[in-house]
């Protein structure tokens, strides 16, 4: 027969393994309540954050009542960021970071997020992305990725992690074990990865290998179905995966987070509430959630799934009290981790100059001196960057040359309708991805014909052609990725 004492237990360790989202910029009733009850984790997301003081006075609010509460949020830097939803980053994310290739430049770059961060009172990071992007066609990763070679993405996930804990801030390496060669978004439907283990290994596995012996305080499981390693199970939900392979081959003793559980890989097959049992059960220490589902009645939902889990033999009891002891053990980490020197920098600037790769086509007669018509091709959003952060080269150029106009223009009318919009001003062409975007590739063909001196930047994965009388490749969309394309299309050097 339960206990009181046990059930008190239980619910307890139920709330402490829940890494829950909320809505609004300042902490709700229930949010509070539930801390004072056990909950020892919050997820903050771009709808929570208005300013760095907005912000610092919220994660006050949080530890006022409960002290060593970890405050998550996914701050990728580049185009995944939460801290600057409204303008746009500061830092370039991943892939800029990867073509300059200076693990140093990284380890500076993630130590000054990580003080930007820690300054406003947040103490665990969704970051960084240890994935290979192996598949050109990935549509979640992408510029997320510090590259495609398992080597470059090794040594900078281990700069990274560095300099982020430097900062006193936990880094979360993602997404175990490895996400980048898939052509499905698991925010959509569960991928699978057909690979054999020995590439597996080679390629994916290294990178983590690379974040644990660099001391990561916590990794993300990924929501893909990898065969060679469970047929039945996506890495989230399998044993064989986070304790078989994570814990015990690859001698990982820190906590690991799930991935968002209502992503439809497996809240559409397996629902939040079994899948939260069967992640723990498999190993998982943290499960977060509140991405879209962000209100109490699904903190509650899951933490009852969890007493009930372990009171029906489905979850043992001391898998969720281990659980609840890493989560714990994390956050006493967070409140005596030394947060070094640090002093605010421009070094995101610095690392998206150093990123940009300029080409010069015959058509070039020089720079861009009038205010010209940015034409805006944007493809569908990523879920994972959201589509309320801006992007592009637009707001930087009107700084410079005002008067600039732009627009957006998709499907398969837009480069006859950007020409249409342009009139006789020179056209400045923003992209992201066109080698997975035919109709993008087609309106950026038919412009560059009819209008030779177009200036195009590509601010995707820059793996189609150089067109244009002057190229610029920035490898990610971020606002300072955006002010160093800005630099380069108007300078005459």
């Amino acid at each position: 027969m339960t206990t009181l004492a046990t059930t008190d237990t239980l619910t307890k360790d139920a709330l402490t393994v829940l890494q829950p989202g909320f809505t609004g910029t300042s902490a709700p009733d229930w949010l509070l309540r539930r801390l004072g009850e056990g909950l020892a984790s919050v997820g903050l997301f771009g709808r929570n954050i208005q300013t760095p003081g907005q912000l610092a006075a919220l994660t006050a609010q949080l530890r006022a009542e409960r002290d060593d509460v970890l405050v998550a949020i996914d701050e990728e830097g580049g185009d995944v960021t939460r801290l600057e939803v409204v303008d746009g980053s500061s830092f370039p994310g991943n892939l800029a970071l990867g073509s300059v290739d200076d693990t140093e430049l990284t380890r500076a770059v993630a130590h000054e997020l990580g003080r930007r961060l820690a300054e406003c009172g947040v103490n665990l990071n969704w970051a960084p992305s240890a994935d290979v992007n192996s598949n050109p066609d990935n549509p979640v990763i992408g510029v997320r990725a510090f590259g495609s070679g398992t080597d470059l993405v090794s040594r900078h996930t281990a700069a990274y992690v560095e300099g982020l804990q430097a900062a006193g801030v936990a880094a979360c390496t993602k997404h175990f074990p490895g996400h980048g060669d898939t052509a499905v978004d698991s925010h959509h439907a569960l991928p699978r990865i057909d690979v054999d283990l020995a590439t597996l290994d080679v390629r994916d596995l290294d990178p983590f290998r690379a974040a644990i012996a660099a001391g990561t305080k916590a990794v993300m499981s990924a929501h893909i179905l990898v065969p060679a390693l469970d047929a039945d199970l996506p890495a989230t939900l399998s044993r064989r995966i986070l304790t078989g392979l994570l814990r015990e081959e690859l001698g990982y003793d820190g906590l690991i987070v799930t991935d968002g559980m209502e992503m439809e890989a497996i809240s559409g097959t397996y629902g939040i509430e079994r899948g939260s049992v069967l992640a723990i059960a498999a190993g998982a220490d943290a499960i977060c959630v509140g991405g879209g589902l962000a209100d109490e009645d699904t903190v509650l939902r899951l933490r009852d799934a969890l007493v009930s889990a372990v009171r029906t033999g489905d979850l043992a009891e001391e898998r969720l009290a281990d659980a609840a002891a890493r989560v714990r053990a994390l956050a006493a980490w967070t409140r005596t981790a030394d947060t070094g020197p640090g002093v605010p920098s421009d070094v995101g600037l610095v690392a998206a100059r150093r990123a940009l790769r300029v080409t010069r086509g015959a058509a070039y007669s020089g720079p861009v001196t009038g205010a010209p018509f940015v034409a805006s091709f944007p493809p569908v959003a990523n879920i994972a960057v959201g589509d309320e952060t801006p992007w592009g080269v637009a707001a930087e150029l009107r700084k410079v040359l005002p008067g600039t106009v732009t627009g957006d223009f998709t499907g398969e009318s837009a480069g006859a309708d950007a020409l249409a919009a342009a009139g006789d001003r020179r056209i400045v062409a923003v992209v992201r991805d066109v080698h997975r975007h035919g109709w993008m590739r087609a309106a950026l063909d038919l412009i560059v014909a009819a209008r030779p001196d177009t200036v195009v930047v590509e601010m995707g994965v820059p793996r189609a052609d150089a067109v244009g009388a002057l190229y610029v490749a920035t490898n990610g969309a971020a606002r300072v990725c955006g002010a160093a394309a800005v630099e380069a299309l108007t300078s005459t050097h």
